[in-house]
Parts: structure tokens; C-alpha cells; sequence
């Protein structure tokens, strides 16, 4: 049997039979990465997505679930090899001008009830702005799409949504402090995407929903089980159970780092795929996979494996053959491509990840 990319994913998540396994990625390169490749041969900015004829994955629907209207993007002061900038999502930065690392965060838009007040107006579920000028092309596109009709992605969580207006260490303080505060903005934030879903749902097939968190490191979650049931299962159940109801087929969180604990309250929350279980932070796949076999588990090829090539690359590409047999596994990088993995070496385990899925053309 052949499948669209599309049927294939929506079958392979629910355990049905598939015609091969999907050869999708959700990552590329660094932005220095990119260009030492195009040192090296490849083609344009594209080329590592467009070489290797991956299946079509997430066409996102286009609707805006985040700050509406966004911050206008700033530049405050020029510090020579540094600028310092106000981002989209109202934060102070300080950064390299060529984007070549992370920035050092400054200041964030949410200090207190005070400035969440001031904050709040921007979770308007009604703005028009929401909404693709073209909404009525883009439906009639999206209903032909080969990929999962997609809605949701960054900051949508209920600890990345805080975490983005105020910065971690104020989010987590306020957990204890006010919790009036978190628990308001959460309720913002719900009754906001409930009702763009709601809506979209009824204008549009939405096969995915997916979330971002972020919210683990190695040693684990950033906040107890007791304040994830506090803060973020109940809104989660909301949105999850409002998604069920409107058929949609596939219910995602992007969370880094060591995700065992996290895992069961994910799948409490109503989530049935987690990404991207990184191999660096510890997790244990086959028994992540074992333990909970109705999971779609994705990511998981361990990018450090490129650095080294050759035999780790062969290595890397004969263990995920082996968790290809356990079940629900949707194989792709678990992160980034960092500026010290070459052109040729990434090329190679492409190509023979590519082979391990069956994808021949």
C-alpha cells in the first residue's frame, strides 16, 4: 500500500499499519553551522532539508495562538560586536549582531500583577489580527496539505507561556509567591487558545496540536509533579479534551532534558507524542517506550554522533534500528546542528537514516 505523508504519520502514531516508516525532521542547522556548510559544499541555505526529499511533516495552519499584537522588534543600543534589542515577545536582550550564540536576557515584559495587567490585552482571542489576511485561501490550501495540518508551537505551554513573559527564575518564584498570578495568566492564556482552537477547528481539518515546554534538564523537571497538576494539568486537560472532540489525531510537547518524570504527567494532560528525548540528558528509550506503548516518542538521534562520524555514525544509525522495533519511535535529530558537525558527516547519516526508514525516492 503507498500512504500520503500525512496518512502515514496519523497511522503510525496510533499503532496502525504503515507502508514504511516516515522520514521527517523538525531541526536543521545553527545559523553558523549553515554557513560553515556552505563552505563546504552545500548548495544554498536550504539544501540540508531539500537534498535529502524528507516527507512532508508539520503545514502549519498560520493562525497566530501567541502575543497579538507582538512587540515590535528594537534596537536599543549598538555595543559594537554586541547590540541590545527588545525581541517580538517584549524581552530585553543583549546578543552578537551575527547571531552566533544565545543572548543574555536583560528584562522581561512581566514583573508582577501589575505589568501583567498592562500584558494582558495581547491575549485577545478575538483580535483579527489572528488570522492570515488570506485565511480563506490558505484554507483551501491546507485542506489538500500532504502534511499534518498543525496549530499551536512556541511559546504555546503553560509553563513556557509564563516562563517567555517573566523569565524562569521570576516564573518559578512566583509559583510560591503569587500564585495568584501564574494561576491568572494561565486562565488567560487557556480561555485565549480554547477559543482560537474552537474556531479553528470549525473552519479547518487540524490534525496536530502542539505544545512547547522546555522544561526539563538533566536531572530532570524544573517544577515538582505537585505544581505541574497545579499549574499545568488542568488547562492542558482543557485544551487536550477540546482537541479529541474535534478529531484531531495528534497531541505534541517539545520539551529538552531528562523526561522520565515528566513523561506520565504529559500523557495525564492528554499529550500522545513527546519530543525530542534527547540522548545526552540520559533518557532511556526503550524503557520510555515499554512503559508507555501507546506514547509516540520522536527525536532521540543523538547529533554528537556527527561530530565524531565514521564508525559512531554507523553506531548511532544500528541503535535506532533496534528501537525501530520496539514500537512508536519517529526517528529525527534531538536537536540542532551544532557549528562542529561538518557537511559531509551529517550528509552521511542522512542518507542512512533515510535507508532505515524505506523511503527509496
Amino acid at each position: 500500500m503507498s500512504m500520503t505523508s500525512r496518512e502515514r504519520l496519523i497511522a503510525y502514531a496510533h499503532g496502525k499499519p504503515v507502508d514504511r516508516v516516515p522520514f521527517v525532521t523538525i531541526w536543521g542547522p545553527w545559523e553558523e553551522t549553515r554557513r560553515i556548510w556552505k563552505t563546504q559544499g552545500m548548495r544554498n541555505d536550504n539544501d540540508w532539508f531539500d537534498l535529502f526529499g524528507f516527507d512532508a511533516y508539520s503545514d502549519y495552519a498560520g493562525v497566530n495562538f501567541a502575543l497579538c499584537p507582538a512587540f515590535n522588534r528594537e534596537l536599543v543600543a549598538d555595543e559594537g560586536r554586541l547590540i541590545v534589542f527588545r525581541d517580538e515577545q517584549g524581552v530585553l536582550q543583549r546578543g552578537p549582531k551575527d547571531g552566533t550564540s544565545m543572548s543574555e536576557w536583560l528584562e522581561y515584559p512581566v514583573k508582577d500583577r501589575a505589568t501583567w495587567e498592562k500584558h494582558k490585552w495581547r491575549f485577545n482571542p478575538d483580535s483579527p489580527e489572528r488570522f492570515p489576511a488570506d485565511w480563506e485561501r490558505r484554507k483551501k490550501e491546507l485542506a489538500s496539505s500532504d502534511g499534518l495540518v498543525s496549530v499551536g508551537f512556541y511559546p504555546y505551554g503553560f509553563l513556557g507561556g509564563p516562563r517567555t513573559m517573566m523569565g524562569a527564575e521570576e516564573c518559578l518564584e512566583a509559583m510560591i509567591e503569587d500564585p495568584a498570578l501564574i494561576t491568572d495568566i494561565n486562565e488567560t492564556l487557556c480561555d485565549c487558545w480554547c477559543k482560537l482552537l474552537d474556531r479553528v477547528c470549525q473552519e479547518i481539518r487540524v490534525d496536530a496540536v502542539w505544545a512547547w515546554e522546555d522544561m526539563a534538564g538533566k536531572n530532570g523537571s524544573l517544577i515538582s509533579p505537585a505544581h505541574f497538576r497545579k499549574y499545568m494539568t488542568p488547562y492542558y486537560q482543557r485544551i487536550t479534551k477540546l482537541a479529541w472532540k474535534h478529531g484531531v489525531k495528534i497531541i505534541s510537547v517539545d520539551s529538552d532534558g531528562y523526561m522520565h518524570g515528566l513523561t506520565p504527567l504529559f500523557i495525564e494532560a492528554g499529550m500522545n507524542h513527546i519530543f525530542p528525548y534527547e540522548v545526552q540528558a540520559g533518557n532511556d528509550l526503550p524503557y520510555i517506550m515499554k512503559t508507555y506503548p501507546d506514547l509516540l516518542v520522536g527525536g532521540h538521534i543523538d547529533k554528537r554522533a556527527m561530530i565524531r562520524g565514521g564508525k559512531d555514525i554507523d553506531a548511532e544509525i544500528e541503535r535506532i534500528r533496534g528501537l525501530l522495533k520496539l514500537g512508536r519511535f519517529l526517528p529525527y535529530l534531538d536537536h540542532l546542528s551544532p557549528p562542529d558537525v561538518s557537511w559531509a558527516n551529517y550528509q552521511d547519516l542522512v542518507w542512512k537514516w533515510k535507508e532505515l526508514t524505506g523511503k527509496r525516492d
